[in-house]
């Protein structure tokens, strides 16, 4: 699942339980989400708040030494990954802002323990300005570029896993680099990878995540988008990690609140093992 938690906005403290039922209801094994808060004066994390109770293992975005902050400090408007399983690697990159200097937009990247073998995994949360794709462009090469090299130093050989809030719909340019429809992100000299979108390979259905259905969202100035992906790389060997199924979560009340502005996706991957490589 991937699910922006829209921080502390709106009726936050009712929508806390609403989110909490829903990441019940539906199970996921391992979850990858977008604004999520920290409160540095009584130090309650979300993240913390919502693996505890479901017996996730968590990791979350956190700062580096800077004026002010502590080392290892958790950002308060940040990204989690909760896991079934346990988490053996996580660090946090810091994406550029449009100035070209590291800005409060982040990612949480983290190799999962699956029994299937070491799983990395990412959240994160692109600038959201309509008129800032290349700016979305430069952070996902960032990103990229990251997920390479840790991929390789850490010698991980199953695809990699994106959950993202990404401000784009499938048709702009930053979503289509991603997803190969065109020239793909090159950042540090490598090429690629591309990226499945998982939701667009199991339906025809638009999946809007970001509409005025939702209350949080009734004034949208461009409502009816589909922001928020989860993604598998490839090449891959097949069947495993193909999509097999895909639906929105947290479109319905919950205790006569939505839990988020955002409706969350969710994704359920082939577990079989590998028969062949994709050429």
């Amino acid at each position: 699942m991937t699910w922006n938690l829209w921080w502390r906005f709106g009726p936050w403290a009712a929508r806390q339980p609403a989110i909490a039922a829903v990441l019940a209801e539906e199970a996921p094994d391992i979850v990858l989400l977008q604004e999520v808060w920290a409160d540095k004066e009584t130090g309650e994390d979300q993240a913390q708040l919502l693996a505890a109770p479901a017996g996730y293992f968590f990791a979350r975005s956190r700062r580096a030494a800077r004026s002010g902050e502590r080392v290892g400090e958790p950002y308060g408007f940040g990204n989690a990954v909760l896991s079934r399983w346990p988490i053996a690697f996580e660090e946090t990159l810091v994406l550029p802002g449009a100035d070209g200097e590291p800005s409060h937009r982040s990612a949480i990247i983290a190799e999962i323990d699956h029994p299937g073998g070491p799983l990395l995994v990412t959240a994160t949360h692109l600038d959201w300005r309509y008129d800032h794709s290349e700016l979305r462009q430069t952070q996902l090469d960032a990103l990229l570029d990251e997920l390479r090299r840790t991929k390789a130093d850490r010698s991980i050989i199953r695809p990699l896993v994106i959950g993202a809030d990404l401000n784009a719909v499938p048709s702009s340019d930053e979503v289509r680099r991603l997803t190969g429809l065109a020239v793909p992100y090159t950042g540090g000299g490598g090429r690629g990878p591309v990226f499945t979108d998982c939701w667009a390979a199991m339906t025809d259905d638009p999946g809007h995540t970001w509409t005025r259905d939702n209350p949080h969202a009734v004034d949208a100035v461009w409502p009816r988008r589909r922001l928020d992906y989860l993604l598998v790389s490839w090449p891959r060997p097949k069947p495993t990690d193909n999509p097999i199924a895909a639906h929105l979560a947290g479109h319905q009340p919950v205790g006569g609140v939505v839990a988020s502005d955002h409706y969350a996706v969710v994704v359920d991957l082939d577990d079989r093992p590998p028969q062949e490589i994709d050429e």
